[in-house]
């Protein structure tokens, strides 16, 4: 096998091609596309393995795997995140309808009351009136 190892500029990592004349499982690793985890910062970022090494191979592997799984949780942590500040807005909006429901019950409450007060002192005066007639039929029948 032959590899072959370069920097294209200094801020992005090594390169490493390999190639071999006979077919192997080696040949079929060495053509895997390399996972690219973009999201992930550099320090976190998997070490190409020694392709001559098998346990360099299934560690790279394994660390692609977590390296997959850190950037999907990751993902969902922000949906999660978006998805409160959703509910957390939501919220808001009941408690908000909630107190004004609460003040909407109580001005009817008192308005009730006071058309109850205004019903009785209506009675009352339509009453007084009554009586008011009745005693100046009265007075101009004995007049």
């Amino acid at each position: 096998m032959i590899t072959s190892t370069r920097r294209v500029s200094a801020d992005k990592p090594e390169v490493r091609i390999a190639f071999s004349l006979n077919e192997s499982s080696e040949l079929k690793d060495a053509e895997d596309p390399l996972p690219s985890f973009p999201d992930l910062e550099q320090r976190l970022q998997p070490v190409l393995p020694c392709r001559s090494l098998k346990e360099s191979i299934e560690v790279y592997k394994d660390h692609c795997k977590m390296a997959n799984e850190f950037n999907q949780v990751k993902h969902e942590i922000a949906w999660l995140e978006d998805r409160k500040k959703e509910l957390m807005a939501e919220l808001l909006e009941d408690e908000k309808a909630s107190m004004e429901f609460v003040q909407l019950e109580e001005e009817y409450r008192i308005l009730t009351e006071e058309n109850q007060n205004l019903i009785t002192a209506h009675s009352e005066r339509a009453q007084q009136l009554e009586t008011l007639r009745v005693v100046s039929q009265k007075r101009q029948g004995s007049s």
